[in-house]
């Protein structure tokens, strides 16, 4: 089982997850690259909505008579806050570049027509940390509850160097109380870019029991198990997820085999 997809995107969009191919039932994602004036014309079906998160790079965003000029305010994706989109089902979207722009499109099935394209600036993502001492991480919250998406949930993980991120491991493949069933992506960088990290991905009956070696820009595809990461010494490890399915909540479920860790954290006030 491969898990793991390395891509080499080009101008334009590269698509790197589908979910027929891949599958999933309802996540897809890929890469937008453009250069400063290039224009990229895209469009949501009429059950499909999507997420644009801007690595690096500017853009306006155009849909029928809405406008958002310069759009983007890093240079790369650890260079502060993300700017993102919202897109409902059924709309058409243009993206103009302003600045050479690098972004990522999540899309997710399921959705019904309506709703409104909605803009996150880097003030309206919300910054939590999780976890504790070499699992202690940095989330962004970019398409969370704030926005009014109907399945996705879309946010970026920050490991410093030599840490955990999704620890103790957890996953969210049933449908219980204490868990929800949804499938999730994450798409890696490096800092340093010549870095890389681990990412195990592992159900309790073992049949799937996968480790790979996650260099930048990797993609790794998450459609059941438990999924923790880790960052090699000296290199900081971002990745952007997007999560969906029949409930946008989210409940995962820790492995109980490892849960015993959280009783090491120290309470915050």
């Amino acid at each position: 089982m491969n898990l793991r997809y390395r891509a080499a995107p080009g101008q334009g969009f590269t698509p790197i997850v589908n979910r027929e191919e891949d599958g999933l039932e309802f996540l897809r994602f890929g890469l937008l690259k453009l250069g400063a004036a290039d224009r990229w014309t895209g469009s949501t079906s009429e059950n499909e909505e999507a997420a644009l998160v801007i690595l690096s790079g500017r853009c306006n965003l155009k849909s029928g008579a809405d406008r958002w000029q310069d759009l983007g305010q890093r240079e790369n994706v650890f260079a502060g806050k993300a700017t993102g989109a919202y897109v409902p089902p059924g709309r058409d979207f243009e993206i103009e570049a302003t600045k050479d722009l690098e972004a990522g499109l999540c899309f997710s099935t399921r959705a019904s027509r309506g709703g409104r394209i909605a803009i996150v600036m880097p003030e309206d993502v919300k910054v939590r940390t999780a976890g504790d001492q070499t699992w202690r991480r940095e989330v962004h919250d970019i398409i969370g509850q704030q926005v009014a998406a109907q399945r996705l949930l879309v946010g970026e993980t920050y490991n410093e160097p030599g840490k955990w991120s999704s620890y103790p491991p957890h996953k969210h493949d049933e449908e219980s109380a204490e868990e929800v069933q949804q499938e999730e992506i994450y798409h890696f960088r490096l800092n340093p870019q010549q870095g890389f990290g681990v990412q195990r991905i592992y159900t309790a009956d073992g049949s799937i029991d996968e480790a790979y070696t996650i260099l930048d820009g990797d993609t790794i595809v998450i459609p059941k198990g438990y999924h923790p990461v880790v960052a090699a010494p000296g290199y900081s490890l971002y990745y952007l997820w997007m999560i969906a399915g029949r409930q946008r909540i989210m409940r995962p479920r820790d492995d109980p085999a490892h849960a015993w860790v959280k009783s090491l954290e120290v309470k915050k006030e």
